[in-house]
């Protein structure tokens, strides 16, 4: 009778993988989901032009005026309001960037003009 074979041994950076779970998908400090991480995969090219407020009376432009209205754009050219819950997903933690908290962070306290 042969002997018999021993099972050969295992690292232990084997038994280590073996009783955790399998790492995420996307990177977790990062984003909040894999989801997130291909969206921002998708973007990190584009280049993004700055809002500006036009005030357009009511007798110009309006042939402009007109396919705004056509296309339910209201919403999308009226400036909105500043609220005080906006805030982005940063490596893993909730960032405030409302206006108190860009003051805060540059040091001296928002003055605005009268009006």
């Amino acid at each position: 009778m042969a002997p018999r074979k021993l099972p050969a041994k295992r690292s232990r950076k084997d038994k280590a993988a073996e009783g955790t779970s399998a790492a995420p998908e996307y990177d977790s400090h990062r984003f909040q989901s894999a989801k997130h991480q291909q969206r921002f995969e998708a973007i990190k090219g584009w280049s993004f032009h700055r809002e500006r407020c036009v005030q357009l009376r009511d007798d110009e432009y309006t042939d402009f005026q007109e396919e705004i209205v056509r296309r339910r754009w209201a919403s999308m050219v009226t400036p909105r309001r500043a609220c005080g819950n906006m805030r982005s997903w940063v490596r893993g933690q909730w960032i405030p960037f409302d206006a108190n908290a860009l003051n805060q962070f540059l040091g001296y306290p928002l003055v605005l003009e009268e009006g």
